[in-house]
């Protein structure tokens, strides 16, 4: 039987990420130290450790059938692959960046300046459209330094909380794209291996969709049952059980977590006591 050749970051954070999903999905992974490749026990399937920057090409030539990556990396390697699902972990943007001492906040302060990157065609992109020319110096490793070596007048590069760029006296100027981590397949796999990637993307998205959602359990006077029920975006319908106290229900139900905060007045004023939010495990649709 075949198995799917998955790849990921071999070190750093979104390696982390990358592998707690994949767990969370069921998949036994037990792999010794500085293992690159690693048969998983219980899903047809091998993990490749691979680094970061090499994992676009390889999925582009077929040695791997799929990869866990930042959509920034594609968009910088402009290779032919296909995004097959947004995981919404690892966000950060790439964005520009210059001395924190700068009075500037309009883009023709590049103008004929030096920009030191990681990431050359993200910025030349960029650049081009907003009709910049500058001098793009490629580094691959410590680009925050570049300013205070006087290699160059800014960086393009990574952004998450800004700390980083704060410790070494830049500051963000205008970021260029938002980005957070993605499954990615080859567009050479056959039709058993898609079958395979089908079997995990189901669980992927229930431990995903798990990941927006929250249990909800309130006591409600029966009368308001009907009233609480309008306000609560559910499934199908609410969940009601009888309370040992006559003329009380239990309510269950499924919200968005960003949705509570927004209806939790609405419940209280409608009669809704005792609300619980519970973590789901996992959500299948």
């Amino acid at each position: 039987m075949s198995k799917l050749k998955i790849a990921v970051q071999k070190k750093g954070r979104l390696n982390e990420d990358s592998l707690q999903l994949l767990q969370s999905c069921g998949i036994s992974i037990d792999n010794g130290k500085d293992q690159l490749k690693v048969k998983v026990p219980n899903f047809p399937m091998e993990i490749l450790y691979l680094r970061n920057g090499d994992i676009p090409q390889y999925l582009e030539d077929g040695v791997v059938d799929i990869a866990i990556v930042g959509e920034n990396l594609l968009i910088e390697k402009e290779k032919d692959v296909e995004i097959v699902e947004k995981l919404g972990f690892s966000k950060c943007r790439v964005s520009l960046a210059v001395p924190k001492n700068e009075k500037s906040k309009d883009l023709s302060f590049f103008q004929g300046k030096k920009i030191a990157t990681s990431y050359p065609n993200t910025l030349q992109r960029f650049l081009k459209a907003n009709k910049i020319e500058a001098e793009i110096h490629m580094i691959s490793g410590s680009v925050e330094i570049a300013p205070n070596i006087g290699l160059a007048d800014g960086i393009c590069d990574i952004v998450s909380s800004g700390s980083t760029l704060f410790k070494n006296g830049l500051k963000e100027f205008v970021p260029i794209l938002q980005s957070e981590a993605v499954l990615v397949r080859s567009k050479k796999l056959d039709q058993e291996k898609q079958e395979i990637l089908d079997r995990l993307l189901f669980r992927i998205c229930a431990v995903l969709k798990a990941k927006k959602q929250k249990y909800i359990l309130m006591n409600v006077p029966n009368e308001k049952i009907e009233e609480v029920s309008k306000i609560l975006p559910v499934l199908k319908s609410p969940t009601i059980l009888p309370l040992a106290e006559e003329g009380w229900s239990s309510l269950h139900s499924v919200i968005d977590e960003n949705m509570f905060w927004e209806v939790i007045d609405e419940l209280k004023m409608a009669g809704a006591e005792g609300i619980l939010i519970v973590p789901i495990d996992k959500m299948v649709m």
